[in-house]
């Protein structure tokens, strides 16, 4: 028997169910398998084990399954945002009870004791040992955010890498080529190998070599930065259909808004705002001694809505008035720039949390 999820995040999962299907997901060389194990929430014991193909119709074969054991049940799946994703999508289509779990509690092992199954009720046990459940990202608008994210920052990120590697052949080309990037700047320099002419009669074949490879360079360079920013037009798409009320928001732009989106996924997911700063890894880690109360810099967490936020706060610091009189107040009060940045990222989570929990209503004519 099936549940809703709603009532995960006040509740612990031993005291909504009576079995828990925990389930090790994987893949190896020929095929992608998951493996289920159906556990009492009782007492933890392993009732049976299967497993099936990772597609639907193994889906399918693992509700099934699951449907042989009475009483109220669960899903505790590892990686629900990589290769249980299918099945975390296919059971939240029927409205079942998931927990998500990154990577459950392994004990070490004697004698090389490992196996799916005993992974699998590992899971299990580990969501029902847990007082605090996640839930999975979910939603059609954040799983196009997220693909358009990632293959925009893989644009990015190869462009930079064109970047470095144009700039290191003109510091050694020959004087003749040199010559024609002395002083530019890099986006200069892009447009200023794009027009490069190599000519195979040259007599010099270190630089026809040389200008063959910047051209190429600045080629590719352009042809990543106009797919990134296709990208990005796609997604200031999304945002604006899905959430425009983040985007006046001071430092927000679609980029930022997009990668806090994906993160966030919907509404309860995260139980309050504190929970959302631990996701972002802006919540300040306490590091006192004695009569000293300090905190440190918390790097766990999302760090690309880490990184999100971070680039707001530098941008209200730069741009908003209100922030640099905050800024200019704290600083006052005898407060470092470290630790303003870290009060005001913690602000901003809090304020973005609870934009995303309780949108704005608009009346409608």
């Amino acid at each position: 028997m099936s549940m809703l999820s709603e009532p995960i995040q006040k509740s612990r999962l031993a005291d909504l169910v009576d079995v828990v299907i925990g389930v090790d997901t994987h893949t190896d060389t020929h095929t992608d398998t998951h493996t289920a194990a159906a556990v009492t929430a009782a007492t933890g014991a392993i009732l049976a084990t299967v497993t099936v193909a990772a597609d639907a119709d193994g889906y399918d074969e693992l509700v099934e399954f699951a449907d042989t054991h009475a009483g109220l049940r669960g899903w505790a799946i590892e990686g629900t945002g990589g290769y249980g994703a299918g099945l975390a999508r296919h059971l939240g289509d029927l409205e079942e009870l998931v927990v998500e779990l990154d990577r459950p509690g392994r004990p070490a092992r004697r004698g090389g004791r490992k196996s799916d199954p005993l992974d699998a009720a590992r899971a299990a046990r580990e969501a029902l040992s847990r007082t605090r459940l996640a839930q999975p990202k979910s939603g059609d608008d954040r799983a196009a955010l997220q693909n358009l994210l990632t293959v925009r920052r893989g644009a990015v990120e190869a462009g930079a890498n064109a970047q470095r590697q144009l700039r290191a052949l003109v510091v050694t080309a020959p004087e003749l080529v040199r010559d024609r990037f002395r002083e530019q700047s890099i986006v200069v320099m892009v447009a200023t190998a794009a027009k490069l002419r190599p000519h195979t009669a040259a007599a010099d074949v270190h630089v026809f070599t040389t200008m063959t490879a910047l051209k190429a360079l600045a080629k590719r360079i352009q042809s990543l930065e106009a797919e990134a920013g296709e990208h990005e037009k796609a997604i200031r798409a999304i945002v604006r259909s899905w959430r425009p009320d983040l985007l006046p928001l001071p430092g927000v732009g679609p980029i930022t808004a997009a990668v806090v989106l994906a993160a966030w996924s919907h509404a309860g997911r995260c139980r309050d705002d504190g929970a959302f700063a631990m996701l972002a890894g802006t919540a300040p880690i306490p590091a006192s001694s004695g009569k000293t109360v300090r905190y440190r810099l918390n790097r766990s967490g999302n760090r690309q809505l880490n990184r999100a936020i971070h680039t707001i706060a530098v941008s209200r610091l730069r741009y908003d008035p209100d922030t640099r009189a905050y800024a200019a107040r704290r600083t006052a009060e005898g407060k470092t720039d470290p630790e303003i940045r870290r009060c005001l990222k913690r602000y901003i989570t809090r304020q973005l949390y609870r934009q995303l929990e309780h949108p704005p209503t608009t009346s409608r004519a």
